[in-house]
């Protein structure tokens, strides 16, 4: 009977080692490629042969969170009150990528002077500053905001605004080198790396790529080689469609095979900027923003959304992507150029409007005053403290020059899902 149990539990054994071995994958996958090419059958990383180094996979670089593509009707939805009709709906696929959890705060964009102040010109530094003078009013007593905002440890993690949008891909630049030179730093090296912001100096690697990130309009002679696989691709703003559709994180409303139990006018479900959970946030507001003329906050004891100006980067809940302030707190810069016809000529794939291909500005000919419209206007998006809830619609979209600042614009970075198509 013993004997019998014994012969029982090593088939067990036995079909279970053949189940495991049926699912092991038969073809070579960029973790594990095998050790000979399938192509030639020569033997990778032979002495002067082509070496294929270890791969552990994609990774979400700092502060990113993965966002699944898939399709999604991009457009306004609430009434065109404004009457600009530049953003209607049609349907679009977007591959996946990653964005950033939350706006870039002061902190980081602190680290960022930092480093170029000590490794770059007095003239990239100055060029990086930004203009705190944006929160000056004549009329309003925002003294305080204009020297204290950006460095005030208690506006840490707040967003940083009065960077335009150039100054945004800058940091954007800075950001990938600064990145993949430590990265690169922790792959090549078993002790601990040195460096920090307004801690210790940066190791000499670390600080020359830092630098010629800084300093060059692109960061690829700075970083290692991505065959390595070490380093992460560019950092980057995100697409006007990447934004809208990380916005509304329509993942959150998928029930069965394919369908949407609604669409969204807001980052969350319903019709309503306030909290319809039960509880004690129930009525709460679920962004920062301008309730009405002259009411920016609430009464003092009952402060509904908590923020007279900015708010701090995690507040309010985050989307169903797991995004913080994708509506209010401050607007935030897009890649696309602005044009008002953008959604007849845009590709139904990843569009963008990267210049005035197929629109071209002279069109507009804003050289005899007829017009505003040139390749130097960038959308932004989400809606800010100053705004009414209007401006808070994913799908609504407005412009500005590409080197002006404000108080209530700042942005947050994207990177592209390397590797993975769904």
């Amino acid at each position: 009977m013993i004997q019998k149990y014994h012969l029982q539990r090593a088939a067990y054994v036995l079909l279970a080692t053949a189940a495991l071995a049926a699912c092991k994958p038969k073809h070579p996958t960029s973790v594990k490629p095998g050790k000979e090419s399938t192509a030639t059958g020569i033997a990778y990383n032979k002495k002067d042969g082509f070496a294929v180094k270890k791969f552990a996979g994609a990774k979400a670089g700092p502060n990113l969170v993965f966002i699944e593509g898939g399709r999604f009707t991009l457009g306004a939805l609430e009434e065109d009150v404004m009457n600009s009709r530049d953003n209607r709906e049609r349907t679009v696929s977007i591959q996946s990528f990653y964005m950033d959890e939350t706006e870039i705060a002061n902190i980081h964009y602190l680290e960022y002077l930092d480093a170029i102040r000590r490794d770059s010109s007095e003239e990239v530094y100055t060029r990086a500053l930004p203009d705190t003078s944006v929160w000056a009013n004549p009329l309003s007593f925002n003294d305080s905001y204009v020297t204290q905002y950006l460095r005030y440890p208690s506006f840490r993690y707040y967003p940083v605004v009065g960077v335009s949008w150039v100054q945004a891909n800058d940091y954007a630049s800075w950001r990938t080198g600064a990145v993949n030179a430590d990265l690169y730093a922790k792959g090549n090296s078993s002790g601990k790396k040195k460096g920090g912001f307004s801690l210790k100096k940066k190791s000499k690697q670390a600080a020359a790529e830092t630098v010629a990130a800084a300093e060059t309009p692109s960061a690829a002679a700075a970083k290692p080689s991505l065959e390595s696989g070490l380093v992460l691709p560019d950092y980057r703003l995100p697409t006007e469609a990447e934004w809208e559709y990380a916005a509304k994180a329509l993942i959150g409303t998928q029930y069965v095979d394919e369908n949407q139990s609604n669409q969204r006018i807001y980052p969350w479900d319903g019709s309503s900027v306030r909290n319809p959970k039960k509880g004690r946030k129930q009525g709460q507001m679920l962004s920062n923003f301008k309730r009405g003329r002259g009411d920016y906050a609430g009464i003092a004891g009952r402060s509904n959304d908590g923020a007279i100006i900015t708010e701090q980067i995690y507040a309010y809940p985050a989307n169903d992507f797991g995004l913080y302030n994708m509506a209010g707190n401050v607007n935030e810069w897009v890649y696309d150029v602005y044009r008002p016809l953008s959604f007849q000529v845009e590709n139904d794939l990843n569009p963008i409007r990267r210049n005035g291909y197929l629109d071209e500005a002279k069109n507009y000919d804003k050289k005899n005053n007829n017009s505003i419209i040139d390749d130097k206007l960038r959308v932004y998006k989400g809606g800010s403290w100053s705004d009414v809830a209007y401006w808070l619609a994913p799908g609504t979209r407005r412009f500005l020059d590409q080197d002006s600042a404000t108080a209530t614009i700042g942005f947050r970075c994207a990177m592209i899902g390397v590797g993975r198509n769904h």
